[in-house]
């Protein structure tokens, strides 16, 4: 009876310890200190993208269509959530501040996180597609 019980209690132990490492190898996944490209193109007269980078300690810096600035990213396994901080604004025309806002309204609903292949999927109302930045 003994045997049994700790047979499984082992199974039990063995369960437990197969979701942290499985929750850690997902948080290991996430592309931190990488640069990160929105995948679209520029707006007209324009050569920027969108850009991320997230550090490992929860700190972000977010360049978009026309402002930049900070953010704080909590991650958890697939979860993630961004809060962003104040935007400087670098010579926004109506079209760009209109990306802007879209971006900062998608941002602040994104929900969780994927990768596929080199590509940061952030899920929310609206996707975001981030590819990782090859220079």
């Amino acid at each position: 009876m003994r045997l049994l019980k700790g047979m499984r209690m082992a199974r039990y132990l063995a369960g437990g310890i197969a979701l942290v490492l499985a929750a850690t190898a997902a948080a290991a996944e996430f592309p931190f200190e990488r640069e990160l490209l929105l995948e679209a193109k520029p707006l007209p007269g324009s050569k920027r993208v969108p850009m991320l980078e997230i550090t490992r300690d929860g700190r972000a810096m977010i360049d978009l269509w026309c402002r930049s600035g900070e953010a704080r990213v909590k991650i958890e396994d697939d979860r993630i959530e961004f809060t962003l901080g104040a935007m400087r604004e670098e010579g926004c025309t109506p079209e760009r501040t209109q990306g802007d806002e879209a971006m900062v309204a998608a941002l602040g609903k994104v929900m969780n996180w994927s990768m596929e292949e080199d590509v940061l999927v952030l899920n929310g109302p609206t996707e975001l597609r981030y590819r990782l930045s090859s220079h």
